[in-house]
């Protein structure tokens, strides 16, 4: 039976085989015999307007050929059907060894099945079902992508200028109303690859415009001198959290690494006009803060002065006020002396008041008993003495009277 059903499977091949031969030949007889010695597109020219080709091969001679092969692959023959099985086995081998794929340390592995996501294999070797059932998408999920904005950078061999692609997205406006042109750049990665395959269509695209929405969002809410001023990072914080913000509604499935904030000037056309504008401002600016600077120095030492003077006032009239009481004190204890013993009290004053007018004159004193002395006054010396006492005998003036007033009074 297995022999018999063998054999009518050889049998049905070859006459299938047979008639499409047989109708192949009569497609190039009537090729041969057509119109006007040509094809059946007239004048001897084939359907793309060139010349019919040389007499097709011998496909008896070729249908032999083949048979012998087979029979020297098979030397027992289509009897048993080994041979038919064994090449379905190979061919179902060979199918099956499709599904072997490597993963690379940078990718992981996205297998689909029947084109919907099934699951997620990680770096090295790996097996899924054999095409059409299972296929695998190896995205990169580790590489850092840049995308740049307002800017774009020459690569090898290209060269890139400024046109109105780039200044659209530069150009933003602020929320004093003025425009400045920023360039930034974002660096971005893979974080769910599900996600990043299946829910956006064009990643870079996605990142791009959200990257700009989100630095326009945080523009517009500051002034221009934000972005003009060195301190930077908050403006490029605020703008990384919005933008992953967005992603993540989105289910983009992507991470923003980074945002560099490289250039924020005002547009080029009223760059000088601005420029001016900066340089007023930084004079101002300066002006005010050496005005602050002289108010900061000379009030301190007008207020030291001021403290000072009080101080020695003070300390003027304690020492004013001491000196009257001490006076007073001690008029009122020579009046007390002076009423229990007035002789001796104005005597006493007498001699205090010789005292301090004689103490600083120059005297000579001369024994009238002596004799044969010729006198001699040192003149110049003399003057000198005088010219340094000269205040004293004003003082000395006005005290006598009132030793002798005293002396009268005894």
């Amino acid at each position: 039976m297995e022999g018999a059903a063998a054999r009518a499977a050889g049998s049905s091949w070859r006459a299938c085989l047979g008639a499409g031969i047989a109708r192949e030949s009569e497609a190039q007889m009537a090729w041969k015999q057509g119109g006007d010695g040509g094809g059946p597109w007239g004048g001897g020219q084939g359907p793309w307007g060139r010349g019919p080709r040389g007499p097709g091969p011998d496909f008896d001679e070729v249908l032999r050929r083949g048979q012998d092969r087979i029979r020297r692959l098979f030397p027992g023959g289509w009897g048993r059907g080994r041979g038919l099985a064994l090449i379905v086995v190979a061919v179902l081998v060979l199918w099956g060894l499709t599904g072997i794929y490597k993963v690379n340390p940078d990718e992981v592995g996205v297998v689909l099945r029947f084109g919907a996501f099934d699951r997620i294999t990680q770096p090295g070797l790996n097996y899924h079902l054999p095409s059409p059932i299972e296929s695998v998408i190896t995205p990169p999920v580790t590489r850092i992508n840049r995308i740049e904005l307002g800017f774009r950078s020459p690569s090898e061999g290209v060269t890139v200028s400024g046109g109105a692609e780039t200044a659209e997205e530069s150009l933003m406006l602020t929320g004093d109303e003025n425009i400045v042109d920023i360039n930034f750049s974002v660096f971005w990665q893979i974080k769910n690859p599900e996600n990043f395959l299946f829910d956006i269509r064009d990643p870079e695209a996605t990142v791009k415009v959200v990257a700009e929405s989100a630095m326009r969002e945080v523009i517009g809410q500051l002034p221009i001198r934000a972005p003009l001023s060195e301190d930077r990072a908050p403006i490029v914080q605020r703008t990384r959290d919005r933008m992953q913000q967005l992603l993540d509604q989105y289910k983009a499935g992507i991470a923003v690494i980074q945002v560099q904030l490289l250039k924020a000037d005002p547009p080029a056309e009223v760059i000088d006009a601005f420029n001016d504008v900066q340089r007023a401002k930084a004079d101002q600016e300066r002006l005010g803060n050496e005005a602050e600077a002289y108010r900061n120095d000379i009030i301190p030492r007008a207020r030291g002065d001021a403290e000072r003077v009080v101080q020695d006032a003070e300390a003027y009239k304690e020492q004013v006020v001491d000196l009257a009481q001490g006076e007073a004190q001690r008029f009122d204890s020579v009046l007390a002396a002076y009423k229990q013993a007035p002789d001796v009290t104005a005597r006493r004053m007498y001699i205090d008041t010789l005292e301090e007018v004689l103490k600083a004159s120059q005297k000579v004193v001369i024994d009238p008993a002596a004799r044969n002395l010729i006198p001699y006054l040192p003149l110049p010396e003399l003057g000198k003495g005088h010219a340094a006492s000269a205040p004293a005998p004003a003082s000395s003036a006005s005290a006598a009277p009132s030793a002798t007033q005293a002396g009268s009074g005894k």
